[in-house]
């Protein structure tokens, strides 16, 4: 009932799918195993290739050497590559900076680091100073005092409001350089013409802040001792004036503030060693426990590691006792627990709270 097309296309059909499932072949051992590797080779195409991956091989740590430097005295340290100078603590090189040769001195000797811990480029160490390179230094130091003077003079005739620090050259004279304090800002545009006219060389005015200044100059603090800044410190950190309190200093302005008229720096890098003297100290009003009775601390002095216990006993006089030997049996504030006539405390009665009855109409 079919028409001689469809017959015909049907048969093609059906040889083309004996010729792909290989119907109406024999099966034997030798086609198993035809049929068996070809789907072994299909599966195998079939299935991504693994992309081989390299080893990761960690590269080498590059180790890099260099010397750390400082300007001036409480100065940051600062780091530059040694090349095939070799310098000890406390010597003099020769070093290229973004304003020049500048000559300075050696805080950390050479080193071998690695390259990851350091900001390039590093700028180089030129070498060893030598005797002329000293000399030249120090020409260099009495030129400074002549320009100072004549700084300060110029700015008396241009009448500026501002407050002439101190005065450097680079080691090779290739610029110099006045500080300056002042209020505001100042215009002194006509000064450095004026000065380049004297000087012969590049002028640069640089305007500082009053902890900058007491830096520069140096001078003796209220302890007695040269300033933190100008000796050790190689920066300003901030200074609260809750470090203060927590170190029982008076409030008085005077007493607190350094000859730059800002908080000291003492009251910061110190604030930490009283952090933890505080900690270890009973508070004030705390009550104790003493190998001489009861009683309750009136003063205290972290430092030291002793408190003050005024006692029940002897109210009228009272002991230092060190912090190891005191008990605190309760703070300031705080009630004791109430004891029974037998010794054990009381628990805390609850409070009963009344419940309102609502009343249904």
């Amino acid at each position: 009932g079919h028409a001689p097309g469809c017959r015909n296309a049907y048969r093609r059909y059906a040889g083309d799918y004996d010729k792909l499932t290989k119907r109406g072949t024999p099966m034997t051992d030798n086609t198993e195993k035809q049929t068996a590797d070809a789907a072994v080779t299909n599966a195998s195409a079939a299935a991504p290739k693994a992309e081989a991956t390299p080893e990761k091989t960690e590269k080498p740590d590059k180790k890099v050497e260099i010397i750390g430097v400082r300007f001036k005295q409480g100065c940051k340290t600062y780091y530059f590559a040694a090349g095939k100078a070799v310098a000890k603590v406390g010597d003099s090189v020769i070093v290229d900076t973004a304003r020049g040769q500048e000559l300075v001195t050696v805080a950390l000797a050479n080193k071998q680091v690695s390259e990851k811990e350091i900001v390039q480029p590093l700028r180089p160490v030129i070498r060893v100073a030598t005797q002329n390179d000293l000399r030249r230094a120090e020409e260099n130091h009495r030129k400074e005092a002549e320009a100072y003077e004549i700084c300060k003079k110029k700015i008396a005739e241009h009448k500026l409001d501002m407050n002439l620090v101190g005065a450097e050259y680079t080691f090779d004279n290739a610029k110099l350089l006045f500080y300056f304090t002042s209020d505001g800002r100042v215009d002194f545009r006509d000064l450095v013409k004026d000065l380049a006219s004297v000087f012969c060389t590049r002028i640069e005015l640089r305007q500082i802040g009053i902890r900058d200044e007491a830096k520069l100059c140096g001078g003796l603090g209220v302890c007695g001792r040269p300033f933190c800044c100008s000796t050790f410190l190689s920066d300003f950190a901030q200074v609260s004036i809750k470090m203060a309190k927590e170190q029982n200093f008076s409030l008085n302005s005077a007493k607190i503030s350094g000859a730059c008229g800002r908080l000291m720096c003492c009251l910061r890098f110190e604030h930490e060693t009283y952090e933890e003297a505080i900690r270890r100290t009973p508070p004030m009003g705390a009550t104790v426990q003493t190998s001489a009775g009861k009683g309750v601390i009136v003063e205290t002095s972290p430092l030291m590691g002793f408190v003050k216990v005024k006692l029940e006993d002897k109210p009228e006089a009272p002991r230092a006792f060190p912090c190891e030997e005191v008990t605190v049996l309760f703070l300031k504030n705080k009630k004791p627990p109430q004891q029974q006539a037998g010794g054990e405390a009381k628990e805390p009665k609850e409070k009963k709270v009344a419940k309102k009855e609502e009343n249904n109409p």
